[in-house]
């Protein structure tokens, strides 16, 4: 069966004849490593879900360094929730760290789905509170705790992105330069 069936299947109840229905609804794509899914200035008029692959969501300040909100592999969904929501120019980018398969749904099929699959609506709502409570704890863990407490938290809860990405990224992720990355790294294989 479809790794989306088995994904929603983790969070609400979808029917086999169901699902075929609701994946009527994406459209694939291969998104090639290095390639956009969302450009810094446009609308974001897809929801991605991985299939395959990373990405990662950054945006460049006005001294032209990449700050990363966002890392995503495979079961997670790829969007700038403003400009999906709002229609709204986008001031992220979103790009292909490894070559990438993915289930695109537009922001119609969203609300169609939303009508017509109970099991969609259930999936959204489980997915705000994820979504909400792990922004919650990245910002207590960014304004409240030391870059090694943040760095052992990011390895312990997503130990999938530290095998994924280079530490120049998971640095820029957790709010830190790659030399202070660097020298946490070294403080805790010490101990």
């Amino acid at each position: 069966m479809h790794p989306l069936f088995h994904y929603i299947n983790k969070y609400t109840i979808i029917s086999e004849d169901d699902f075929k229905v609701f994946l009527g609804h994406f459209t694939q794509k291969k998104i090639r490593k290095k390639h956009f899914l969302l450009e810094e200035g446009e609308i974001a008029k897809h929801m991605a879900f991985i299939v395959k692959g990373a990405m990662r969501q950054y945006y460049i300040d006005e001294k032209g360094v990449e700050h990363i909100v966002n890392l995503y592999v495979e079961n997670y969904w790829a969007v700038d929730r403003e400009s999906f929501v709002f229609c709204t120019p986008s001031i992220y980018t979103i790009d292909a760290w490894e070559n990438c398969e993915v289930l695109l749904i537009s922001r119609e099929n969203t609300l169609k789905l939303r009508n017509q699959c109970r099991a969609f609506n259930e999936l959204l709502l489980t997915l705000d509170e994820l979504n909400t409570i792990a922004t919650q704890k990245r910002i207590t863990y960014s304004i409240s705790f030391t870059a090694e407490i943040r760095y052992k938290h990011f390895v312990d809860n997503y130990p999938y992105f530290v095998d994924r990405f280079p530490q120049h990224i998971i640095a820029s992720y957790l709010g830190i330069t790659k030399d202070t990355l660097s020298r946490v790294r070294k403080k805790i294989l010490k101990k």
